[in-house]
């Protein structure tokens, strides 16, 4: 765990100083090959950042912010694009590089006391309680079928995401006044693959996609292009992120598994334009979470499961839940050993 906080400030302090180069630089600069070629020190440097962490959950989400987010935003300045812009203030501009931080316009700021409403708070209790029972019950992964086990590790996914970035989110509210952008939509509810990937997971992913792979492709070469490219490099992409994970090169099923969503996801806006019938709302979101598990566990978890690391994600998930755990009831303890004092000076 120290060597790991070690290892996260030193990140911290590198990826910001290279963002406040990026700001300065750009500013000065118009966009176009002359920003580009500014920010390609940055470029190079962010795909190493990563390796500062021997935890394999560190290593990835910090690939997936740096490596991935960052690089396509700063490349989206490059080009004169937001959401980064030279003139935003310093914390701002390095916030919203290196994290899934949207700049709240003060006009449609939502109400903080939503945050800290009992539904909402209870919502990501049960949440953690799901996920730590999920985590205890892990052992018992192998003697589950094979459907089981998908699910079983799509939710583990999506809910160790949720309560990640629904962490940073509260933070970045309490520390920057601004908000993260939303990661998740009830997934489970989807009623087609476009619903689903375009509206519902993973939805920072699309946010950065949209503008710099999908709008320009699909200006020259229509629209079902453009969804072939957005889904071809989000393949890729997941591949570097795999990379990460099980420090091998990658095999390609990663990619494939984005490859045929994409293509489907293209059928299926052909087939909406031209009016074809549509199932009912339950059988649809079955048949959606149906393809997606089944192709899941077919090309998507394949590279983690065949190389055993998910063994060791597991073993990280269960050291954080006992970290989390310990971290409660000493601060249950210290609060009741404020409230004690404060009874005992009250009844002085």
């Amino acid at each position: 765990m120290a060597s790991e906080l070690r290892a996260l400030a030193a990140v911290s302090a590198a990826s910001a100083a290279a963002m406040a180069y990026a700001r300065f630089a750009t500013s000065r600069l118009a966009p176009g090959l002359p920003r580009l070629g500014a920010v390609l020190p940055v470029l190079a440097l962010l795909p190493v950042l990563p390796f500062a962490f021997s935890s394999i959950h560190l290593r990835t989400i910090s690939a997936f912010f740096l490596v991935w987010l960052c690089a396509f935003k700063l490349l989206l300045l490059a080009a004169g694009h937001g959401p980064l812009h030279p003139a935003l203030p310093l914390v701002r501009f390095v916030a919203c590089a290196t994290l899934p931080i949207k700049v709240i316009d003060e006009k449609k700021k939502p109400s903080s006391s939503r945050c800290f409403a009992p539904g909402f708070v209870l919502s990501y209790a049960a949440k953690a309680g799901v996920f730590a029972a999920l985590v205890s019950l892990r052992c018992y992964r192998e003697a589950m079928p094979a459907y089981a086990v998908v699910a079983f590790d799509g939710a583990h996914v999506y809910l160790m995401l949720e309560l990640f970035l629904a962490s940073a989110a509260a933070l970045a509210r309490g520390v920057l006044g601004a908000e993260l952008e939303p990661q998740f939509d009830r997934p489970y509810l989807a009623t087609s693959l476009a619903d689903f990937w375009g509206r519902r997971w993973n939805l920072m992913v699309p946010a950065v996609l949209r503008p710099s792979v999908y709008r320009p492709v699909r200006a020259r070469l229509g629209a079902a292009a453009g969804v072939a490219a957005a889904f071809l490099v989000s393949g890729l992409m997941h591949e570097v992120l795999f990379y990460y994970i099980v420090l091998e090169p990658g095999t390609g099923e990663v990619t494939s598994f984005f490859a045929i969503h994409g293509a489907c996801v293209a059928a299926e806006r052909w087939w909406c334009a031209r009016g074809g019938p549509r199932p009912p709302r339950a059988v649809a979101t079955a048949l959606t979470m149906a393809f997606v598990t089944g192709t899941g566990s077919w090309l998507f978890f394949a590279p983690v499961t065949r190389s055993g690391l998910d063994k060791a994600i597991v073993a990280e998930c269960e050291g954080a839940v006992a970290f989390l755990e310990q971290a409660a009831w000493k601060c249950g303890r210290a609060f009741g050993s404020v409230v004690k004092l404060r009874s005992s000076t009250m009844s002085m």
